[in-house]
């Protein structure tokens, strides 16, 4: 039996000082490994010079695939992924962030952990994980204080919902991709949440990690903003959704002013 197709998935918004060096990293990493895989980057809302830099590297690389839209979201721009990694002979379908938080070392820990089961996701908060950037105390807090919104909206007990890098057999992003409803900042928790209502085995491993530096999160709106979307999450998917339903354009409202 030969090898797995592997689909990696790259959102790239306004990512032109830092898109370059993770597509050479990744494409030189795979083809050491003799991997068939492809590297679908998607690009979304961006308003820099980074649609030159990857059209110019995806001309030299057959690997590369490139998307483009005109709308933002990171999720969205996954979304689209998917949709585009469908279409191909692929076995498994991932993404991982653009700016080599991850490093391709560690992605690939999460194509040797899917070998057998339905998916793996990369998580910094695991005893063995390696963080080789110390984050703020406010990150900190806000990822943790997240994650425990998280654990008791919809009783799942990953510790990091929220890092970058997740990998999935094809047949679970076949069947979750049409329930997908939300691209903001409860993407991950949503694939995450359809997965359990699945009943997909989802892996949760260790990683190497470091903080890259340049983030463009504002740290006044984001903690209301992740907050407001799990409660809309959680309201989308309550077994009580005609009672909440009245509340959802008030969440939606006050979601919209704090953008």
């Amino acid at each position: 039996m030969g090898k797995e197709k592997i689909a990696i998935i790259i959102p790239s918004y306004n990512e032109e000082k830092r898109i370059e060096r993770t597509l050479k990293e990744y494409l030189s990493f795979f083809k050491k490994k003799k991997e068939k895989f492809e590297i679908i980057v998607s690009i979304n809302g961006t308003s820099d010079q980074s649609p030159k830099i990857i059209k110019k590297i995806g001309a030299k690389h057959k690997e590369i695939k490139i998307l483009e839209f005109k709308r933002g979201a990171k999720g969205f721009a996954i979304t689209e992924g998917f949709k585009e990694a469908l279409k191909s002979n692929i076995d498994l379908i991932g993404f991982v962030d653009a700016d080599m938080a991850t490093p391709p070392e560690a992605f690939y820990d999460l194509i040797k952990k899917t070998k057998n089961s339905e998916g793996s996701i990369a998580s910094r908060w695991m005893k063995e994980s390696i963080i080789k950037t110390e984050q703020s105390f406010m990150r900190k807090f806000v990822s943790r204080g997240f994650n425990l919104i998280v654990k008791t909206l919809f009783l799942m007990n990953y510790r990091d919902t929220q890092c970058g890098a997740k990998l999935f057999r094809k047949n679970v992003i076949k069947k979750i991709l049409p329930e997908i409803k939300l691209t903001e900042w409860a993407f991950d928790v949503n694939l995450l949440y359809l997965c359990k209502r699945n009943k997909f085995k989802i892996k949760e491993i260790p990683t190497t990690w470091s903080e890259p530096g340049g983030t463009r999160l504002n740290l006044k709106k984001v903690p209301l903003q992740m907050f407001l979307s799990i409660v809309r999450l959680r309201l989308i998917y309550s077994p009580f959704e005609k009672i909440s339903k009245p509340f959802k354009p008030l969440i939606g409202l006050i979601y919209k002013i704090t953008k």
